[in-house]
């Protein structure tokens, strides 16, 4: 008997989801600290401390207002994305329609989102996924 697409496909896509979101928690974390590194006083451009004898080249001060707006965003995207992995995993209703639109979002972040905003539309788009997903999403 073969088995229909979404219930072959869910639980595999809601895990990649969670494991998009742990990966950008991860990515934004050291894009926080690769730009605090590089905006510190007393490093020089190659991040070595100066008392090594290599000379202050410090970078721009504004790129130290950036570490805030990394944060946020790092929050916001990796949340989003375990959302959607918490939603297609435990089959909510509206779980299909927040990962569609999660999915077209995650085709601009190159690779790895690419793949899994590919994958995550094959899965859920068709309108035959719709009521399929429907007909085994928990309504309680």
């Amino acid at each position: 008997m073969l088995v229909p697409r979404v219930q072959r496909n869910l639980q595999t896509l809601g895990i990649l989801w969670c494991v998009f979101g742990a990966y950008r928690v991860i990515g934004g974390l050291v894009g926080m600290f690769v730009l605090r590194m590089v905006t510190m006083h007393g490093f020089d451009g190659d991040g070595f401390p100066m008392s090594w004898g290599f000379g202050r080249m410090a970078g721009p001060t504004w790129m130290s207002s950036l570490i805030p707006f990394v944060a946020v965003y790092t929050v916001v995207v990796a949340a989003l994305a375990l959302f959607v992995g918490y939603s297609l995993l435990t089959r909510r209703p509206w779980g299909r329609t927040l990962g569609i639109v999660v999915g077209i979002l995650t085709l601009l972040k190159p690779i790895l989102g690419t793949a899994l905003g590919i994958y995550t539309l094959w899965v859920l788009a068709p309108a035959t996924s719709g009521m399929e997903y429907d007909s085994i999403a928990d309504r309680s």
